[in-house]
């Protein structure tokens, strides 16, 4: 039976608002992340639009997502794939050479290629990452559309707002690419590991829990550290 719609001035429907704002600050970090990893390869003069319109893409995915959310659930190995997917990018974020002023991009055609290569990045990233936040809310909501609304509205400024901060962090404390890459990597593992595939196999196995932590964040660090500095040595 369809759970009976919620007053928007009922303390239920006001806790449930609660419960998806605190939903959208703890898991819109890992998108601010990824957006602020992906600008950082471009000019100054794209990096804002790249923001605005990576979070607006990756909003469209998350209305789809949500519209499909208990088919989504039964797809076997969902969380595995998403995870194993969540590694590469964030090693190809970590790995990727960041535009430095007076820098030749090739003119108008190689910045727009640059520009569509990071918004691609952002949005595939955010559909990965975004499955855990639409099952949030969407169980947040309990059936409630104009909750699951409201959710999406509220993560919008989370993250373009997040990823502008985190990206002024960058440019001042380049520390901080490393930082976020371990949370993607740390995020990835959490993803892996949570797949009704894998949890039955790591059920009071603490050692292999730790193994898929170290893989990913060593597929994610170890990796791009080791481009970056090949990269430097070279240049």
């Amino acid at each position: 039976t369809p759970t009976a719609p919620m007053d928007i001035l009922s303390l239920q429907f006001l806790y449930a608002l609660g419960a998806i704002v605190i939903i959208d600050l703890v898991l819109a970090g890992d998108n601010a992340i990824v957006i602020a990893l992906a600008a950082r390869t471009l000019p100054k003069d794209l990096q804002k639009k790249a923001i605005v319109w990576g979070t607006m893409g990756a909003i469209l995915v998350r209305v789809f997502m949500t519209v499909i959310v208990v088919w989504l659930l039964k797809l076997p190995g969902l969380r595995l794939v998403g995870g194993a997917l969540l590694v590469w990018i964030g090693y190809k974020l970590l790995a990727a050479e960041e535009h430095e002023e007076g820098q030749d991009v090739s003119g108008a055609q190689g910045k727009q290629t640059s520009f569509f290569d990071a918004l691609r990045t952002i949005v595939i990233a955010d559909a990965v990452m975004g499955l855990d936040n639409v099952l949030g809310v969407a169980g947040a909501a309990k059936g409630s559309y104009l909750l699951v609304v409201l959710g999406l509205a509220i993560s919008i400024p989370i993250m373009i707002w997040g990823s502008t901060i985190i990206l002024k962090w960058v440019d001042r404390f380049p520390i901080i690419v490393y930082v976020g890459a371990g949370v993607l990597a740390w995020t990835a593992a959490s993803m892996i590991l949570h797949e009704p595939l894998m949890e039955s196999l790591v059920l009071g196995q603490p050692v292999l829990k730790g193994l898929v932590y170290a893989l990913c964040l060593a597929g994610i660090l170890g990796l791009g550290y080791w481009v970056r500095k090949r990269r430097a040595l070279r240049g």
